[in-house]
């Protein structure tokens, strides 16, 4: 069964399993926002028993769906690239302010606090976010210490030490070995998250970069390494989820 539901200001999508909830999820979408390919992967989820949350965080910046449809197309094309990223970048000015990563943590605060509070999840969340997602992946385990567990894709973190320390959750991080920026920032992550005393895994697929597991985007996906990323991910939240 799927709802949209509205937590405070931000529009939800809502997917429940028809069996019995082991948990609950967040799942955060993309910076291309919530499209028909994290709801599928919401519905995904529930399908392997769990309570699922996917909220439209970028619903108050203008950015909309069937705008960024098309943007990500073209940005991922070689022929039309060059053309696409300054129309990118102004696009997606609203989300590199300060405020507006204050207030997104809020808002999953919120939604985090909602979904917590549903008797299905017995108390039991965990945050799966992807690119724009898999960022705020980190930012929610270091705001909220009741999260179960954290699987960011393709996710950045710039936290110091003492702000990583804030992190209850066990970490499972996605990485593909041609997303130069992340991967080259990846050794000081590790060393800041092993400083902070975190949980943190991560894993790196060769042959892929930025985006494997969106099976939408024909330039990005890698469906080896996206079969196994969810694989790896269901077996995570399950041993996180039983602890």
């Amino acid at each position: 069964m799927t709802d949209n539901i509205t937590i405070d200001t931000t529009p939800v999508y809502k997917s429940v399993p028809d069996n019995e909830v082991k948990g609950g999820i967040i799942v955060i979408h993309e910076v291309w926002g919530l499209n028909d390919h994290i709801r599928n992967v919401a519905d995904r989820f529930a399908s392997e028993g769990y309570l699922v949350y996917a909220p439209d965080l970028l619903s108050k910046t203008g950015i909309e769906e069937k705008v960024t449809a098309q943007l990500q197309k073209d940005l991922f094309d070689p022929e039309k690239r060059n053309e696409i990223q300054p129309k990118m970048r102004q696009l997606m000015a609203p989300i590199q302010e300060p405020q507006f990563a204050k207030d997104t943590v809020n808002s999953l605060k919120q939604i985090f606090d909602s979904l917590y509070s549903e008797k299905l999840t017995n108390g039991k969340v965990a945050v799966v976010g992807f690119c724009f997602g898999g960022t705020y992946s980190y930012n929610l385990a270091v705001a909220e210490p009741k999260l179960k567990a954290a699987v960011p894709f393709y996710g950045h973190s710039n936290q110091t030490v003492e702000e990583l320390r804030q992190i209850q959750a066990p970490i499972q991080a996605f990485y593909g070995e041609k997303d130069e920026a992340l991967i080259a920032n990846l050794p000081d992550l590790e060393n800041r998250m092993h400083e902070a005393e975190v949980d943190f895994n991560y894993k790196v697929y060769t042959d892929c970069g930025h985006a494997f597991f969106n099976d939408t985007n024909p330039y990005a996906y890698n469906e080896s390494a996206a079969k196994d990323a969810w694989n790896k991910t269901l077996e995570f939240l399950s041993t996180s989820f039983n602890r």
